[in-house]
Parts: C-alpha cells; structure tokens; sequence
C-alpha cells in the first residue's frame, strides 16, 4: 500500500511540475539584455516570435526583422542650407538608391559609397538634383554614403540594402 501511496504522490508531483514548465519557442542565435534611462529590454537574435506592444509613447514589434534603415551620421557646421534627401525604393533598397540634393550648389559635389568595412564601392559626382545609384549587384548588407563637397564631408547616410 505504501508503494502505491508513494506512486501516486511522484505521478501527482510530476504532473503539477510540468504544467508549470515553459520552454523556450525558439533556437536563436544570440540574444542579450539592454538598459538605458528609459528602461530596459532583453532581446534575442533570430527569434521567430511575433508580438506588438502599443502605448502612449510608441510602440514596438518583438520579434519582427527591420531591415530599412536610412540615418544621418554626421554633418558640418558649414551646410546649414543643405537640404539632403536619400530616398530608398522600393522599401528596403533592393536595386536603387536615390540621392536628392536640395538647396545647394552642386559644383563640387560628389558621392563614395563604402562597406561595412571601409571599402570604397562606388565614387561619383553629382550633376543633377537627382541622382541614381544602382545598388542591384551589391550583397545585403549595411553601407555608407558620403555626400563630400571638395572633399569635405557634408552629410554621411547609413543604408541597408536587403
């Protein structure tokens, strides 16, 4: 009887134990914990999950690839009237990039496009107010455009073409 009672209580114990287990969803490739003044946030690379979260002071897609994104690296205090744009379609660049060049003398002014390594791909002048880049042959990846007037940096974008 003793046996029994025993069996009993591991089976009971057994089933209470899993119900509470909860597994991982996912094999990521890594993941990691950020903190800063407004909070903090554990993520994970390679997640496969999908959630958005919604509030007053923005929202965030858990789990979803972005691969857009176009950013403003640096500029000179000098191109205080520059208007630069730097359009990618479609949306991520996948064949072109185009770079519009508002409000600014376009005498002296070229493009590099570098890797993420610094490699220099492509080094051309702007003629026009826009200008075309063919992005088509370039693997996915992150890049660097510098809009240079007499080779001095005037604004550097970062794109990623997927």
């Amino acid at each position: 009887m003793q046996y029994k009672q025993l069996l009993l209580h591991v089976i009971l114990m057994l089933i209470i134990g899993v119900t509470g287990l909860h597994a991982q969803e996912a094999i990521s490739a890594a993941g990691g914990d950020a903190t800063g003044s407004g909070g903090s946030v554990s993520y994970t690379i390679g997640q496969v999950g999908y959630t958005s979260n919604t509030g007053i002071d923005g929202s965030v897609a858990e789990g979803v690839q972005q691969p857009f994104e176009i950013s403003i690296i640096s500029g000179i205090e000098e191109a205080q009237g520059i208007n630069l744009n730097c359009l990618a379609y479609p949306n991520p660049t996948a064949e072109f990039l185009f770079l519009k060049v508002d409000n600014y003398n376009k005498e002296n002014l070229c493009y590099k496009l570098y890797d993420i390594t610094g490699r220099l791909l492509e080094n051309k002048k702007i003629v026009d107010t826009e200008t075309t880049i063919d992005m088509i042959d370039f693997l996915p990846a992150a890049y660097f455009l510098k809009v240079l007037d007499n080779d001095k940096v005037v604004k550097t974008f970062k794109i990623v073409k997927q």
